[in-house]
């Protein structure tokens, strides 16, 4: 097993930064503000050829009410899974408080643990470092996230102290290995992080009752039946009138992030407010990215036969473009009709990851051409060949031909729809790219010679025909 590493602190520390540093990402969103991370958030990292995983936290405030309870739960349970717990402080604010409380409970835990004296960044490391020792947890060390001193020093110590056969050897199934990637999106306080609580069957990110709970996308690997998964936790998308915080527009960026790395996509709603305009919006942007797409109707619970009657009959009238998504009813908070997402998530997987033959496609494409002809293009017949696949996640399937510039929009919506039905293809959307066959002997000597040819014979038939023409004519004029 990798070596995992938690970074634990209070708020406003940079234990975010840290890290973005050891994973070489930009995956935990950092801000000069408290209370950014919420959830925790795993990566990966290496120094030289030894690997490790890092676990970014939530600040702990101190404080025992609100969302900061269910924040402190995700760091204790960080803790628990660590091998080393790097407690980072703030080297210019020197010890307080919440500092010495959270070095109490460090100490009782039992595991290894280093104090960073973090943002020490042009200071004397022995001035910075003394005040710490009074936390009783050892050396401190005087490091900047932000500017990476220290940092590199640091791993290649706490790594050379964990033998090689603890650590074990890197293979297929190791955490890197994501599997279906999920992107959970949708407006704010809809339950997308109550869901996927629900799905993993764990208080896994923090669910509050409070729009803009989650602010980072968080990423979860996650197991089951032998299926891997990747769960990604989404920030709540609004209307950008009412976007006013900065870091809230990053949350936003990374959400949409997230629909472009996902296979497969779930959009929630809520049942009792309807289909709002944003909903739209960000369907279509799932739409243009061409994931897979499977819709989610939340808070089913206690409405009336009258009331769901009115949300299915709006859904008919306002998304009558998204015949091949899957619609679920659902209640994230109790839990009825969630297991049936992960039968529908497989199929839209598979359907938008299979390879198809291009036998198969030309022959599909044979049939459809037959039971339904192109229209006429300027009096011309649209011809459609052969059909190959280009693409995956979706699907995209290549047609050849001739004059297919000309093809209306209506003929390629019964192409995309009778592949779909032919292929068995589920909740993805089928992209069509169509090709114009050319003359392979264009602009060859052979073919040019053939043309003057063909042009003077022409030529001299005209000529012909205007001497037969004009010797008729002169033998009237002399009669």
């Amino acid at each position: 097993m990798k070596p995992v590493i938690a970074l634990v602190g209070r708020p406003n520390v940079g234990k975010s930064t840290l890290f973005n540093r050891l994973t070489k990402t930009r995956d935990a969103l950092v801000a000069d503000m408290p209370g950014v991370t919420r959830d925790r958030q795993y990566g990966e990292g290496i120094v030289g050829d030894r690997p490790y995983i890092v676990i970014d936290t939530g600040g702990l405030s101190g404080e025992d009410e609100g969302i900061d309870t269910l924040m402190q739960s995700q760091v204790y349970q960080a803790m628990k899974e660590a091998n080393i717990i790097l407690f980072l402080v703030d080297g210019r604010g020197g010890i307080t408080g919440h500092d010495q409380t959270i070095a109490q409970y460090l100490r009782e835990l039992g595991k290894d643990i280093l104090i960073l004296v973090n943002k020490a960044e042009g200071m004397n490391e022995d001035v910075v470092e003394a005040e710490f020792y009074a936390l009783g947890l050892g050396q401190p060390y005087a490091v900047s996230s932000s500017h990476g001193d220290g940092i590199a020093p640091l791993m290649e110590k706490i790594l050379g102290d964990i033998p090689e056969d603890e650590e074990g050897e890197a293979d297929e199934d190791s955490y890197a290995k994501s599997g279906i990637k999920l992107a959970i999106v949708g407006r704010p306080n809809v339950g997308k992080s109550t869901l996927i609580n629900r799905l993993m069957g764990e208080e896994r990110v923090v669910a509050f009752d409070m729009p803009g709970t989650t602010r980072d996308s968080i990423f979860i690997p996650f197991e089951r039946d032998g299926q891997r998964y990747t769960f990604i936790d989404t920030a709540g998308v609004r209307r950008r009138s009412r976007v006013k915080e900065t870091i809230e527009k990053f949350s936003i960026i990374k959400a949409l992030q997230a629909i472009e790395s996902a296979n497969v996509v779930i959009i929630m709603l809520d049942a009792h407010e309807g289909i709002t305009d944003q909903d739209l919006h960000l369907l279509s942007y799932v739409i243009d990215t061409g994931r897979a797409l499977i819709i989610a109707i939340n808070k089913w619970d206690g409405m009336t036969k009258e009331a769901r009657e009115f949300v299915k009959e709006q859904l008919e009238r306002r998304l009558p473009f998204l015949d091949y998504a899957k619609y679920h009813y659902i209640s994230a908070l109790h839990g009825s009709g969630v297991g049936l997402l992960y039968d529908s998530v497989d199929k839209a997987y598979d359907s938008a990851m299979k390879r198809h033959q291009p036998a198969k496609l030309s022959s599909l494409l044979e049939e459809a051409v037959q039971m339904h002809q192109p229209p006429l293009a300027r009096g011309r017949r649209i011809k459609l060949r052969y059909a190959h696949q280009g693409g995956q996640n979706p699907p995209l399937i290549v047609i050849h031909g001739s004059q297919t510039e000309h093809i209306p929009e209506s003929y390629k919506r019964y192409l995309m729809n009778s592949f779909r039905k032919w292929l068995k293809l589920e909740a993805t959307p089928i992209r069509l790219e169509f090709k114009n066959s050319t003359n392979p002997y264009r602009g060859t000597r052979r073919n040019n010679d053939k043309t003057k040819q063909l042009l003077l014979k022409r030529h001299r038939q005209t000529k012909n025909m205007a001497k037969k023409f004009s010797g008729k004519k002169n033998k009237r004029t002399n009669r």
